[in-house]
């Protein structure tokens, strides 16, 4: 299986669609078109690549086209124009019989609303897929079964689905769609018609079941807080346009717009944004075999710091040497960096990874800044106090040094 690839998609509904197509490419808005022509845009020019194996998570308010979008990708709705390539083929233009292929063995679908079918027990929903395909009727029980288990349900597989819980309920539609072993999950707000509760577990099912099987998903989603749960990255949409792509960090530290900011305004960043974001990248620093305590002042004052990571010839992380001992070491006319460095037993190094939630409490017991080292413990930033409170207060970083400076904070 390879990417899939989406170019230039419209859809547009109505019966002046190309009058309507080329009054979008000229500028004008969706409210425009409507009054002008008669016709809805469902989606405008989006363009994604979807990669191999990952959660891509589409989101966006009501209307915003998300779920048009999406039934583009099994062709429940045909676009106006444009091309969904997957496996080198452009499903937008095959032919009727390679579409019943498509949808029975590459591709399938979860729905909101489970589309179970109530007279059947739950094994014989989950293998109604392969029944379709014609797989004899021993393979279709024993990948019924094992599919079932995959998903939690042991035990379950001859109940009726009227007597399961909507949670249960939506995992024996999760487990019909995984039976077939499709390439893509094509989920339309699977959950949201589920108790919040129920919600949250069947959110934290999938990506343990997303450890094991490694689906190409697209999920829709109205709910930002799943998209940034669920989603390896996110596109965001509005009036039928995707207005930014990127990882639920992308999004955060970085909206494309005033729309996407005032998304994003009140999320709980904490566990969401980490080191990488907010570190300072290749950060000056002292070397251990080179440099001695006037250069190491010199660095100091020249970035406007008190202290400074010390380093080997490799860039390993060593340690932190601080202003006021430098100072002391010149007065005692010292000059082995070594014996006055706070080592890595004292001071506190990080993956990039480590979200901003747990650093904090790293920084309460250190007067340092914050190394940040790769798996062989190089150096690749430096993470500042002030940095971590910007990011969990919500306020801009040179604001928080406004306030140590006016007394209001101590960093």
């Amino acid at each position: 299986m390879s990417d899939i690839q989406v170019k230039n998609l419209n859809v547009i509904f109505g019966k002046r669609k190309k009058e309507a197509l080329k009054l979008l490419n000229e500028g004008y808005s969706k409210a425009d078109i409507l009054d002008k022509t008669g016709c809805t845009v469902g989606v405008y020019d989006a363009s994604l690549d979807i990669k191999e194996g990952e959660i891509f998570v589409v989101m966006g308010l009501s209307g915003s086209g998300k779920s048009t979008l999406l039934r583009c990708f099994n062709r429940l709705i045909d676009p106006t124009s444009g091309s969904i390539e997957m496996d080198g083929r452009d499903i937008i233009q095959t032919s009727d019989a390679e579409l019943r292929e498509i949808r029975r063995k590459k591709m399938t679908m979860v729905f909101q609303h489970f589309g179970l079918l109530p007279h059947r027990t739950v094994s014989s929903n989950v293998a109604f897929g392969l029944e379709i395909q014609g797989v004899d009727e021993e393979t279709r029980i024993k990948t019924a079964y094992e599919t079932i288990e995959t998903v939690g349900l042991k035990g379950y597989e001859e109940q009726m689905t009227g007597q399961l819980s909507g949670g249960m309920q939506q995992r024996v539609g999760l487990a019909r769609a995984l039976a077939t072993n499709p390439e893509v999950l094509l989920m339309d707000e699977a959950f949201s018609a589920l108790d919040p509760l129920i919600r949250t577990n069947m959110q934290d099912e999938l990506l343990q079941l997303q450890e094991k099987v490694h689906k190409t998903i697209l999920f829709i989603t109205h709910d930002l807080d799943e998209a940034l749960k669920l989603g390896d990255r996110i596109a965001i949409m509005k009036d039928g346009k995707v207005v930014q792509v990127g990882t639920p960090e992308e999004i955060l530290t970085n909206p494309a717009d005033d729309y996407v900011k005032a998304f994003v305004e009140n999320v709980d960043r904490g566990d969401i944004v980490t080191a990488r974001s907010i570190m300072f990248e290749k950060p000056d620093s002292v070397r251990i075999d080179h440099d001695g305590p006037k250069i190491a002042l010199r660095k100091m004052r020249k970035h406007g710091v008190t202290s400074l990571p010390v380093v080997d010839t490799q860039n390993t992380f060593l340690g932190f040497v601080k202003d006021t001992e430098m100072v002391e070491m010149e007065e005692k006319g010292l000059d082995k960096i070594s014996e006055f460095m706070h080592t890595k037993k004292e001071v506190t190094a990080v993956s990039p990874e480590t979200p901003v939630s747990e650093l904090l409490p790293l920084f309460l017991d250190n007067i340092y800044n914050m190394a940040v080292v790769d798996d062989n413990k190089k150096l690749l930033g430096v993470v500042v106090h002030s940095s971590v409170i910007s990011e969990m207060i919500g306020i801009e970083r040179k604001e928080v040094v406004q306030l140590k400076e006016d007394g209001g904070v101590d960093l």
